[in-house]
């Protein structure tokens, strides 16, 4: 995994400066940001292979130790973290309203195939649930971090406006026990669920990377992408 890179404090140069005084507008010269980094991107096969597999454990879960909705990535705006992916995701978007109220919009389904023109109907999904994501790494976070995954827009892969019922139907499985309903799609979502899993550093249980590998073979040409969280 690419891990991120160490902020580094800018250098002020000091040539033809005597000895080592500092002129006021140099002091003020701002660090220097540091490269954004990079995504991997590998084969599905490759990238399940990253996969640690690990015994799963849930003991002390509870959908609560997830703080979500959160205030979104726009603190301002007064739409929360679903409202936020309804807008991103609208195929037609929806108008919105007083406390981001939205009326109208129409959103694609990719797991079943169908188009939702209600809000009720639609469910943001977890692409790698909360629950499984406890059981393979997320016990040890800090609530910051769980809060983090839970809310996460800075990735395309983590959350995807779905059918409501399908969603429900899916539940905390993993793809060892369930996949979407349209076998066109399989490739796309386990790649979706693999890239989450290597961004947050998460693990496979061995009947779930057993799982993956099978869907890995059948999906030659599924590439992932993927950026360390922070």
């Amino acid at each position: 995994m690419i891990k991120n890179l160490a902020r580094r404090s800018a250098v002020l140069l000091l040539a033809l400066t005597p000895l080592t005084v500092t002129t006021p507008a140099l002091a003020a010269q701002p660090a220097a940001a540091a490269p954004a980094v990079a995504a991997t991107v590998l084969p599905l096969a490759d990238a399940v292979d990253q996969l640690p597999v690990a015994i799963e454990d849930r003991t002390g879960y509870t959908r609560d130790a997830f703080k979500h909705w959160n205030k979104g990535l726009n603190a301002t705006d007064g739409c929360h973290t679903r409202n936020e992916v309804l807008l991103s995701e609208a195929i037609e978007s929806p108008l919105v309203g007083e406390r981001c109220k939205l009326t109208g919009g129409k959103w694609f389904s990719y797991y079943d195939g169908r188009t939702l023109t209600d809000t009720a109907d639609v469910d943001i999904d977890h692409v790698v649930p909360l629950a499984e994501s406890w059981d393979s790494g997320a016990s040890a976070w800090t609530p910051a971090r769980r809060e983090a995954y839970a809310n996460d827009q800075d990735a395309a892969t983590s959350l995807v406006a779905v059918t409501d019922r399908v969603n429900q139907a899916k539940a905390d499985r993993d793809p060892a026990e369930w996949m979407p309903p349209l076998p066109d799609v399989h490739c796309r979502y386990v790649g979706e669920w693999t890239a989450t899993k290597l961004r947050w550093g998460l693990s496979a249980d061995q009947a779930e990377a057993d799982a993956l590998k099978v869907y890995a073979e059948a999906c030659e040409t599924t590439v992932v992408h993927y950026t360390p969280a922070p």
